[in-house]
């Protein structure tokens, strides 16, 4: 799969959610720390070459107002308080001064936040997801994104999910109809090759 060319100036890697409260739970199918190492490659590739790098992560006010409760059959759990680091950006990520930092209050970067403003402005058309988890903060983000005429790729191996048949399900199912599933690798060497185009 070589079509994959990317225009530095007009490219973002998105990364979700890989913050210290979360790059703790379990990963499947790829396990977490394979997830960080990846996202921090591709981190290193987009900066070499001048392409954007958003970080994105997640918190709540301190009185949990802002967290959605609506009436579900599979709920997701809130543990209560959480701890005073657990929206922080872990430190393999490196994140330097130039980098946009995003912080949401649901599952999807777009909605509530100004992402898609600061990509616009900055004349960004493609990005590059990855982080966790695939069916959950990466897919809502897609789908959004997608929406939204971005052209996007999934770094595959550089994202997990809660189970294995449902980071699946967003790999070969929802991320194919909307954008282009390569791995790692594969984006680093279009960004190496194409970065300056």
């Amino acid at each position: 799969m070589s079509d994959l060319r990317f225009d530095a100036r007009k490219t973002a890697i998105v990364v979700i959610d890989l913050q210290k409260g979360i790059v703790q739970r379990p990963g499947s199918p790829h396990p977490m720390a394979g997830v960080v190492a990846n996202c921090a490659r591709l981190l290193g590739a987009a900066r070499s070459v001048g392409a954007r790098v958003v970080l994105v992560h997640v918190d709540f006010t301190a009185d949990g107002g802002d967290r959605l409760a609506p009436a579900a059959d599979q709920a997701m759990r809130s543990a209560g308080q959480m701890p005073p680091d657990w929206s922080e950006l872990i430190a393999e990520l490196d994140q330097q001064p130039g980098d946009l930092v995003i912080q949401k209050r649901q599952w999807g970067a777009f909605y509530g936040t100004d992402l898609d403003l600061q990509l616009r402005r900055r004349g960004i058309s493609t990005i590059a997801l990855c982080g966790v988890a695939s069916e959950f903060g990466v897919e809502s983000t897609a789908r959004d994104a997608f929406e939204r005429g971005y052209e996007q790729v999934f770094a595959e191996d550089a994202m997990t999910g809660v189970t294995e048949a449902s980071h699946a399900n967003a790999v070969e199912r929802i991320f194919p109809r909307i954008g282009r599933v390569r791995s790692t690798e594969e984006i680093v060497a279009a960004l190496r090759a194409d970065g300056g185009a």
